[in-house]
């Protein structure tokens, strides 16, 4: 069996969950294609497939009307991203050339149509062959697309507005209304364009993310002269200069040099931040103040701004709940809008001896006025400027879905090191216990400690800064306890309170000397023997400066803070005072952290988790919303959680649940205005008083609508930071 190939398509006609449904029931009957993936937004379609080659794919695409304008054979999943990036430039020429010759023939299509109208009001003639000329003439410049896409709906039994819009201008013919049918033929097409190029700018807001990183980059030749190279062939470790004014091409670490980098377009951060030697510069940033030479640590392709566009397109692909429930809905709502109007068209006439042409033309409008386009448009808008605006400040969404839940959320659960906190601490105190020196106990420490990341542990060590650490054997991480190892024939043991207690070698001796410091907010670990402990040290982590600021304010929406540590709970209760968290739980094992998020989630119901992506993962994957802390720049972060906060700031969760709640806000604005409208529309069309064009106007001018509400988010403001 072959194996599995992936082709990216894109698919300029396709931006509708119709159009979805028309490409996804012509191309499930080819039994080679394994999976098929859909972004609208983006006008792609990813296709799995065991076939040899694509041409059974494109003849199917073809023969409905759906031929792709451009492919990226991607062959693996990772030059997905890279192929649809690509071919942009190419795609963008090619819009632009039909758009000019749409609107030749849009203008075209208006002049007949005001033409008809004119002249018909004038003559008081409708069927005049002047009138009817023109008409045709409209309705042929106007209205080929339309009528080409109804009669593929018609082919694949799927109803869209296209065909909808087929039947009513037919219709008007039919009952001899030709002036009307050139009219709602020229104001359809009208209207579909504005609402393409609107729905462009939300497309747009993503592709501007990746023109962010330069195409070319100065890079270091062997002889050491420098040469603009093609950001794409530039390989990893290769040396690269960025002068003052010019944007960082590629994510690296600074070799030689310092400058002020400007980091807003990855962590939305308002100031620049100083770099040097050994500092992380990422793809997309702006070089603000002196030049600088970087090692290349990431390709183009795999470049932090890379992951992130990439991460956006795929959450695009995943409909919000609010998109599934609205397009479960339409697909019953529009069979039974095309059967209540062909009861408008024969009910009245059959029974209560009305005319036929007049019902006829009422029910034209009833399937115009109802169509449910500005209902399934107005979500995909609003939550891709929705993930559009939390990027640009540094908030990585991962889904509608979670974009959605954020303003569900009831209560926060946050780790405590390298989130409250900075994550560096240091060591400040050195107490033996038993008859040793102070720098021997801390030798010993250390020694155990350079084989742990824990960063409690690289404060032990670089307090030490030994040249060559002892010798150590056996050397076991305990998970949320400490380390052991032997050292010289001795099995020593380093860790927290909840270690000593469980070794029985925590007496009144080492309480006396744990407690205070503990009470103080520090971080108390212990060196010990199988039998005796013989040293403590203390270690303090500082808080961040804005932790107690977003603690506040998620208080102030109403959000229950609690914090989850590893400390033990005097020192937990110690850190959480300071930032004003009164629910603080310490001794908290990996698993003990999942077990609390579980019960939060059934007190809560929607419960968020805040930590570094790694150590807290269980607890992270069990909360409703796993957020990362400072995902900038790592892989592991940026692919497990469900928001990602490019830089280490927790006032970045408000701001996220601010922007939850107006896109929530706006999803109810643009589904009330929707049915809204259609609503007050048909009791004007049952009341005699609503004409074809009004439809048009009705139910494409609701499309404007959501689709504008929606674009708001773009400008998002908020108040969670300034």
């Amino acid at each position: 069996m072959s194996a599995n190939r992936e082709n990216v398509y894109y698919i300029q006609q396709m931006d509708c969950p119709t159009e979805e449904k028309i490409v996804r029931n012509k191309l499930k009957s080819i039994n080679e294609i394994v999976d098929l993936r859909f972004n609208l937004m983006q006008r792609e379609l990813t296709v799995s497939h065991t076939l040899e080659d694509d041409s059974k794919i494109i003849s199917a695409l073809e023969a409905i009307g759906m031929g792709p304008a451009d492919k990226k054979n991607a062959g693996h999943n990772d030059n997905h991203s890279h192929g649809a990036c690509c071919d942009h430039n190419h795609k963008k020429e090619k819009s632009l050339g039909l758009t000019f010759s749409n609107e030749i023939l849009l203008a075209a299509s208006g002049i007949a149509a005001f033409s008809a109208e004119i002249y018909s009001w004038v003559s008081g003639d409708e069927k005049s062959w002047i009138v009817m000329t023109l008409a045709a003439l409209a309705i042929i410049t106007g209205g080929v697309q339309t009528i080409r896409k109804g009669w593929i709906a018609l082919k694949t039994f799927t109803l869209n507005i296209n065909f909808l819009m087929m039947v009513a201008v037919g219709g008007a013919i039919i009952i001899g209304e030709w002036p009307e049918a050139a009219m709602v033929t020229f104001l359809f097409a009208l209207a579909e364009m504005i609402e393409a190029k609107s729905l462009d700018r939300a497309r747009n807001a993503i592709q501007q993310l990746m023109e962010m990183s330069p195409e070319t980059a100065s890079v270091r030749q062997e002889d050491g002269s420098w040469k603009d190279t093609v950001a794409e062939d530039v390989k990893v470790q290769a040396i690269v200069r960025v002068k003052p004014g010019e944007r960082v091409p590629l994510d690296g670490r600074i070799t030689n040099g310092q400058s002020t980098i400007n980091q807003a377009p990855i962590t939305g951060e308002s100031m620049p931040v100083e770099k040097k030697v050994g500092d992380t510069v990422f793809a997309g940033t702006i070089n603000e103040l002196g030049t600088f030479e970087f090692e290349v640590t990431a390709n183009k392709g795999g470049t932090t701004l890379a992951r992130i566009v990439k991460s956006i397109q795929e959450a695009q692909a995943d409909r919000a709940p609010t998109q599934r429930f609205v397009d479960q809905f339409a697909t019953y709502y529009t069979p039974t809008i095309v059967v209540l109007a062909i009861l408008i068209a024969v009910l009245p006439p059959l029974f209560f001896d009305e005319a036929f042409s007049l019902w006829i033309y009422r029910a034209l409008v009833t399937l115009v006025i109802a169509c449910p386009c500005a209902l399934v448009i107005s979500t995909p808008v609003t939550v891709v400027s929705g993930l559009a605006a939390a990027a640009k400040r540094g908030i990585l969404v991962k889904g509608g879905v979670y974009l959605e839940e954020g303003r569900k959320m009831k209560a926060l659960a946050l780790d405590k090191t390298g989130t409250l906190t900075h994550g560096k601490p240091e060591v400040t105190d050195i107490k033996p216990l038993a008859e040793i020196t102070s720098e021997k106990a801390l030798e010993i420490a250390a020694s155990l400690n350079s084989h742990s990341e824990h960063p409690i542990a690289h404060a032990v060590v670089n307090k030490a800064n030994l040249s060559i650490p002892l010798n150590v054997t056996g050397f076991e991480s305990l998970t949320g306890r400490g380390v052991k190892g032997n050292i010289d024939g001795v099995l020593y043991y380093l860790g927290n309170h909840r270690l000593v207690e469980e070794l029985k070698v925590c007496g009144e001796h080492v309480e006396s000397v744990l407690l205070p410091l503990e009470a103080q907010g520090k971080t108390a670990i212990v060196l010990t023997t199988e039998s005796n402990a013989v040293c403590v040290f203390a270690v303090a982590d500082t808080m961040r400066d804005t932790s107690i600021e977003a603690v506040k304010s998620l208080q102030d929406m109403g959000i229950t803070c609690i914090m989850l540590t590893g400390d033990n709970p005097t020192t937990a209760s110690a850190i959480a005072k300071q930032v004003g968290i009164q629910d603080a739980r310490g001794n908290m094992l990996p698993e003990d952290k999942l077990k609390a998020i579980e019960e939060l989630r059934t007190q809560y119901n929607v419960v968020g988790m805040v930590g570094d992506g790694i150590n807290d993962a269980p607890a992270l994957a069990k909360s409703s919303i796993g957020f990362a802390m400072g995902a900038a720049g790592t892989d592991t972060a940026l692919e497990t959680a469900d928001v990602a906060l490019m830089e280490d700031d927790l006032r970045r969760i408000p701001m996220f649940i601010e922007l939850s709640r107006k896109t929530g806000a706006i999803l109810k604005q643009n589904i009330s205005l929707a049915i809204g409208i259609k609503v007050v529309f048909l009791a004007l069309n049952f009341a005699g008083m609503a004409t074809l064009w009004m439809a048009v106007f009705a139910d494409l001018g609701a499309s404007l609508i959501v689709v504008f509400n929606g674009l708001r988010l773009l400008n998002f403001s908020s108040s969670a930071r300034r």
